[in-house]
């Protein structure tokens, strides 16, 4: 009897391994869920995970579509696609995975420091050209930003700029990645990236929110703290009906294994 009843286990096991999860969504979520893949499939060997970026946007898309299983987002979904999921029988699910920094980054020769909201509200719409308007040099401002389909575009959008438009003709990058090269290949550059994409090749400012009273560096730490006021939830998105098939992985995110993971990649855990 305890033979048969193994047996059956195994099958079960080895049917449920059978199914190849997908996550696609978010760029600023990318490095983060393809160490979380690699280690939850070497500890499940029989499980399957592939990861693909392409933004919160199309992620969420594509859990309408039903091409993905997760929607990795950096941003809340929309009252307009939870609508299409419900629409099409769907219930959506949320799980606040990490938390994530959005630091500001310029050349490394800049040599503006500091940026109050206000100013960066300034430079993003347009109405600051140039960086000797910020106490930097005489030199024209190249702002760079995400793409639309982006939640950090949107995010971004929403608390900096306050939902003002954007410069008319700003430079939109398919990915972080982009923005980094651009930044730091540019000497007049300006953009916005995850806390976990800082490198070298670019320069992190200090935010102020406070009018200029005081300039908080974006770190781990104070992310953590909540003394960086360009912070956020990341989330996956699933649907109720594929709560089976996902449930297992997104244990494992936010176990202790999983958020020592998140903090490994440079994101601020959940627990």
């Amino acid at each position: 009897m305890k033979q048969t009843i193994l047996a059956a286990a195994l099958l079960a096991g080895a049917l449920c391994g059978a199914h190849a999860q997908r996550i696609k969504g978010s760029d600023t979520m990318l490095p983060l869920s393809q160490r979380e893949a690699e280690s939850y499939m070497k500890a499940n060997p029989q499980q399957t995970v592939t990861v693909t970026g392409g933004g919160s946007g199309v992620g969420i898309s594509a859990l309408v579509e039903g091409t993905t299983d997760l929607a990795q987002s950096s941003r809340k979904i929309k009252f307009d696609e939870r609508q299409k999921l419900q629409a099409s029988g769907k219930t959506v699910k949320e799980v606040v995975a990490a938390y994530d920094a959005l630091a500001v980054i310029v050349h490394p020769s800049n040599k503006v420091q500091n940026l109050t909201r206000e100013q960066l509200e300034g430079i993003f719409t347009g109405k600051i050209k140039s960086w000797k308007e910020v106490g930097g040099d005489d030199l024209r401002i190249v702002p760079y930003a995400r793409e639309t389909s982006s939640g950090t575009y949107e995010f971004f959008k929403e608390s900096v700029l306050k939902n003002k438009s954007y410069l008319n003709g700003i430079m939109n990058m398919p990915a972080t990645g982009a923005i980094i090269q651009s930044v730091s290949q540019t000497k007049g550059a300006v953009g916005y990236v995850g806390l976990a994409y800082l490198n070298r090749g670019v320069k992190a400012v200090s935010v102020s929110y406070d009018g200029g009273k005081t300039f908080v560096e974006p770190s781990a730490a104070n992310a953590k703290s909540k003394a960086y006021p360009i912070s956020r939830p990341l989330f996956y998105y699933y649907t109720a009906q594929a709560e089976g098939s996902v449930g297992r992985f997104i244990g494992y995110v936010l176990s202790e294994s999983g958020q020592k993971i998140i903090a490994d990649v440079g994101f601020i855990p959940v627990k």
